[in-house]
């Protein structure tokens, strides 16, 4: 389903054709997108970057994109990964009390987050390391991002592969929007906790495979 296929079913479903309510859809199709990256992890939502730390500098910017780690690892010169351990910033704090103790980092925290003015993100937050590097180290780092909406791109993972949870998902936030009858909206929910599960049943096979887990029982 692309997006000019969901926006007409959102029409159908609700028989709304306002003009209000319309320019509102892409509105209730990202929350949508939203309730759903916020409740499975599939795939789609990891990132993988790579980036320097500067020589006595314990700083190190996140993606502007970020939402979460999944792990950081700094690669040295001969390409050997050592992973970082997440731990509190007070901890790293009690434990490097100098930021003039340098050497191979070993710990990371975030640090602070992003910074607005107003309604737009004029900075991304840090991360600091320990200790402080000792010299301009790779970093490659996995993390959890918001992919792209499928109504900025038209088509989405959403929309190719969990469109039901995805339709429903938007109709309950539409239905919402219009103060309809509780009985229709506890249907679309109801619809859509049942998409969502099939959605989160992928998620889960998508972490074991048959061989180290055997095969999941139908």
């Amino acid at each position: 389903m692309n997006y000019s296929e969901l926006t007409q079913a959102i029409q159908d479903y609700t028989e709304n054709q306002e003009t209000t309510f319309v320019s509102q859809i892409p509105t209730f199709i990202r929350q949508a997108e939203q309730r759903i990256f916020r409740t499975v992890m599939i795939p789609e939502l990891r990132k993988n970057v790579t980036g320097t730390l500067s020589s006595g500098d314990q700083y190190l910017a996140r993606p502007s994109d970020f939402l979460s780690v999944l792990s950081l690892a700094v690669v040295d010169g001969s390409g050997d990964y050592t992973f970082l351990l997440d731990k509190d910033v007070n901890f790293i704090r009690e434990a490097y009390p100098a930021s003039a103790t340098q050497g191979l980092p070993k710990y990371y925290g975030i640090f602070d987050g992003d910074v607005y003015s107003g309604s737009s993100e004029t900075g991304s937050g840090n991360f600091i390391v320990a200790p402080t590097p000792d010299s301009g180290y790779t970093v490659e780092l996995h993390y959890y991002y918001d992919p792209p909406s499928i109504v900025t791109t038209g088509t989405s993972w959403l929309g190719e592969n969990a469109d039901t949870a995805l339709l429903y998902g938007a109709l309950v936030e539409a239905y919402t929007f219009m103060k309809g009858e509780p009985d229709l909206i506890g249907q679309y929910t109801t619809r859509y906790k049942e998409a969502l599960a099939e959605v989160t049943g992928v998620d889960m096979k998508l972490k074991r495979d048959n061989y180290r887990n055997g095969e999941v029982a139908r």
